[in-house]
């Protein structure tokens, strides 16, 4: 692996070394989606020369497994970068959970202050003087209540006989 990381050009060790944990832990969330997006094109980039250089290998060496195998450089820096790019998506889900809680609880510190409190309502020292009487429903009592009942249960007897019938 260290072998791999002494190959790699200024700019690629540059973008490895940016991903590791202690360099990521100061980024806000912006900064690591520019990042993550570097990291997967670099990633791109070195999965789709080891898939054209082996492909273009197979004629060459006449069966795709001895291509593979003369092809384990880009492959290994493509490993570099999805593993860079792993850490890359840890960190950035972290801080993008830990922001969206944030936000949550300021939208509902918000919601809180701008809503009415019901709990000290005893307190004043209203109009009313009674407490009042409880609300019936006193339309339970009316004819036509009683005649538009008589008719639903009617008709769900009649629904049943007809299926009873069958």
């Amino acid at each position: 692996m260290s072998k791999l990381l002494n190959s790699l050009s200024e700019d690629e060790y540059v973008l490895i070394r940016g991903t590791k944990k202690a360099r990521m832990a100061d980024l806000d969330e912006e900064a690591l989606i520019r990042l993550h997006t570097r990291v997967r094109r670099a990633r791109n980039k070195f999965v789709k020369l080891y898939r054209r250089s082996g492909a273009a290998k197979v004629e060459a060496k006449g069966a795709r497994g001895a291509g593979k195998s003369a092809n384990t450089y880009n492959a290994d820096k493509a490993e570099v970068f999805e593993s860079a790019l792993s850490r890359v998506s840890r960190q950035l889900a972290t801080v993008s959970k830990h922001n969206a809680r944030k936000l949550k609880a300021e939208r509902l510190d918000r919601a809180r202050k701008d809503a009415p409190s019901f709990s000290d309502n005893g307190a004043g020292a209203g109009k009313v003087r009674s407490e009042g009487k409880a609300r019936t429903d006193a339309t339970r009592e009316s004819p036509g209540r009683k005649k538009f009942e008589a008719s639903s249960i009617a008709a769900g007897a009649r629904r049943q006989a007809a299926k009873d019938e069958r």
